[in-house]
């Protein structure tokens, strides 16, 4: 891996309020703008093309006025004491001069430990502003990277003898917008992403935020004009502007809120239990703010801007770090049509007093020791790596609903899941087993028993984990996005990474671009995923807005491939259905990117559908090349992807609300080159709703001059393999 970097520094002592400083983009595309207000407030604009994509928007921090601390500290005298209250009442928000600036321009390649690409160009011009507060002698620096596909901007808290400790009351980043931009949102809310997501224009967020919010065992929303990050917006005039952050390290998971009279989104940051909304001591500094723009959609998509502003990899023996595919007893869980509880004896559990070994087995549990042969045996036969099982530790009975902290101890099996026997079956069947840890929500329990339970899985041949936080954040008061439980979620993927074990976190704050520093985190939820089919289904577009929005951060374990779409044949209970054709949920595998991907359905269900089951073993889950072909938020992704280490191709295709004829090229492939082409495609007469299993398969030979013409039905799509001919 080769890194190359050209800095250009200059410092400048002094500057007059009212100049303006500005950057450009490598590729002189981008302009951003930094000034001072004549209040000393800084600001920023951003142009794309010479079109306005950001008007003139205030930066700053507001303060929270800590009178009992300053009383504490016996060195200063009342006056001294009243002087740096009035200094926290200016926050950080105004009464700035301009210190300096330097400015650089850093550009390398870097190789990520799995990913869309095997090389990852890191190209931008930088420029630091420091500015100097008047009276209270506080500094702060504004570090602005502008690349190719946006913006990147973050606030520095350097050491300094007047700004060491010191509570966010708010942040007030504005993001002007210039019009009544369409949105592709989710409601604003502390604690759960899990919602469909509303296309509207700005003006109409207010009207629907009530209707775009549906039940969730633990939610928190803040306001009618509160939407979540990442941001997918269109301007009239067809630019695409994606708003987000990145590096959200020991700080709060930012929101944003409009000012719908003005159209100004302003960040709200998620409040800790006692309404704080970060506590900072210097030096630090904030995550990065980013904004992508282009005028072409599958620019948003290939950006690797928000990965760019992680740190580099801090782990230096990544060998064992390795795209899964998997499968695992889970859906039928999710569908009901098993438990994860093993008795129905208890009222409630309490762990280390209910004796588990006198009661009656439910004949519901999943997670037994026969079906996670018959699930080992599945997996071994059809080339998958590894099997998950949830359900497989005691608590489950009494898990949930009750505040309880002391709900699971991550290392005591049910009586009919044999640890030791499953791991020596698995190990002689060539499959890795995956942990489950659901934590309930009560974190400092999952944090006491986290060295043990590492160490059990260790010791029985587990190297990934998913790990979960249904339900409201234990201590009572905390959020899953404010700073606290954003610092848990960090230390356990440290902590994981000591036992060299691989994370897939769920109902965790939404990533951003934390796997490159730390690529052990190999997926996460923090979405709407493939379980709320069963809860009621989603928005047939869903899975052509996700990439737009979720996938920014980081990849999803969105749990693709179901092939049965009526779920009452899993369950009779469960009359909810898959708003998917079969073929769609092929094309995911492609589209939803992910070095960890699950096969979710039941064996049974695709012992019924093995011609489309192929393309499922076939697909790779590890890339070299990824090229966006077609896309528009909302209606419609085509992706073809390159498997590193092969000269094989896979491209994806899903559909969104109107069906349409997707037209392709394959110039992507290698010229002079064969490839022997597998179609998996809606059939004509596919429809989501009644038809939903109706696909085709066929076969041609196909070179780089070849072209495509092919349906694809509402919430439909299709799947190639290419394959080359040697």
């Amino acid at each position: 891996m080769k890194h190359y970097l050209f800095s250009l520094l200059f410092a400048v002592a002094f500057f007059n309020s009212a100049t303006a400083q500005i950057l450009k983009s490598p590729n002189q595309k981008f302009q951003m703008e930094f000034k001072l207000l004549a209040d000393g407030t800084p600001t920023y604009s951003l142009n794309y093309k010479d079109k306005a994509v950001i008007k003139p928007s205030k930066l700053g921090l507001e303060l929270k006025s800590d009178k009992k601390t300053m009383l504490y500290d016996l060195s200063f005298s009342t006056a001294e004491t009243e002087k740096k209250l009035l200094f926290d009442k200016n926050s950080l928000l105004s009464n700035f001069t301009i210190a300096g600036t330097q400015n650089s321009t850093f550009d390398e390649t870097w190789t990520p430990v799995w990913g869309e690409e095997d090389k990852i160009r890191n190209h931008y011009n930088e420029m630091a502003v420091t500015l100097n507060q008047n009276e209270t002698d506080r500094q702060i620096v504004i570090r602005f990277r502008l690349f190719d596909d946006g913006l990147g901007f973050r606030y520095e808290f350097p050491t300094q003898k007047n700004l060491t400790y010191f509570i966010i009351k708010e942040e007030r980043t504005q993001f002007a917008m210039t019009g009544d931009h369409t949105a592709f949102w989710i409601p604003g809310d502390y604690d759960t992403q899990e919602y469909d997501y509303t296309t509207s224009k700005l003006s109409e967020i207010r009207a629907l935020t009530e209707k775009a919010k549906t039940d969730n065992v633990s939610q928190t929303s803040f306001s009618p004009t509160g939407v979540q990050t990442s941001l997918m917006l269109k301007t009239n005039d067809g630019l695409y502007i994606n708003l987000h952050e990145a590096a959200l390290i020991n700080y709060s998971c930012m929101h944003l809120n409009l000012d719908d009279k003005n159209m100004v989104f302003e960040s709200w940051l998620t409040p800790s239990a006692n309404g704080d909304k970060g506590n900072m001591q210097a030096p630090q500094t904030s995550p990065w703010r980013t904004i992508i723009v282009s005028d072409d959609a599958r620019a948003i998509l290939s950006s690797k801007m928000t990965l760019n502003l992680n740190e580099p990899c801090k782990i230096e023996d990544t060998s064992w770090i390795k795209p899964v595919k998997y499968i695992g007893v889970w859906w039928e869980m999710i569908t009901g049509k098993s438990s994860w509880s093993y008795t129905n004896d208890f009222p409630s559990v309490q762990l280390g007093i209910t004796d588990f070994s006198k009661a009656k087995p439910n004949g519901t549990h999943g997670a037994n020791t026969p079906k996670v042969k018959s699930y080992i045996d599945f997996a071994a036969a059809n080339g998958f790596d590894g099997v998950l099982v949830e359900g497989w530790n005691i608590g489950w009975e009494d898990w949930f609903g009750h505040a309880k902290d002391y709900v699971f101890d991550f290392v005591t099996p049910y009586p009919d899941f044999d640890v030791k026997g499953i791991h020596a079956y698995a190990k002689e069947k060539g499959v890795k087993m995956i942990m489950h840890h659901e934590t309930s929500g009560a974190v400092r329990n999952y944090e006491r028993h986290m060295d043990k339970a590492y160490q059990f899985m260790k010791d029985n041949g587990y190297d990934a984990v998913k790990s979960g936080y249904v339900g409201d954040i234990l201590p009572k008061g905390e959020n899953h996005y404010d700073q606290w439980s954003v610092n848990h979620y960090q230390y356990a993927i440290e902590k994981a990474a000591e036992y060299k074990i691989m994370v897939n976190a769920h109902e965790a704050v939404r990533p951003t671009g934390i796997c490159r520093t730390y690529p052990n985190l190999i997926g996460n939820e923090a979405a709407r995923g493939t379980e709320y089919q069963s809860f009621g289904g989603s928005k047939p577009n869903h899975v052509t807005v996700l990439p737009f929005t979720r996938l920014i951060g980081g990849p999803m374990d969105y749990t693709p491939g179901i092939f049965e779409m009526d779920l009452s044949k899993l369950n009779p209970d469960n009359k909810s259905r898959v708003n998917s054709t079969l073929a769609n949920q092929l094309a995911l595998y492609v589209t939803m990117y992910s070095p960890l991907q699950m096969a979710a359905d039941l064996p049974e269900n695709y012992n019924r559908f093995l011609d489309a089951f192929q393309f499922i073993k076939d697909v790779a889950i590890d890339w070299s090349v990824s090229n966006y072909l077609e896309a528009e938020p909302g209606q419609y992704i085509t992706v073809a992807r390159k498997a590193k280490g092969t000269n094989n191709w896979f491209v994806g295709n899903v559909n969104g609300n109107v069906a349409r004829t997707s037209n392709i090229a394959f110039d992507f492939l290698e010229k002079g080159k064969k490839y022997n082409a597998t179609i998996y495609a809606d059939a004509k007469d596919a429809d989501y709703k009644t038809n939903p299993q109706a696909y085709t398969i066929r076969k041609m030979t196909v070179t780089s001059k070849s072209k495509l013409s092919q349906l694809s039905v509402p919430a439909g799509g299709y799947a190639i393999s290419l394959i080359e001919i040697k």
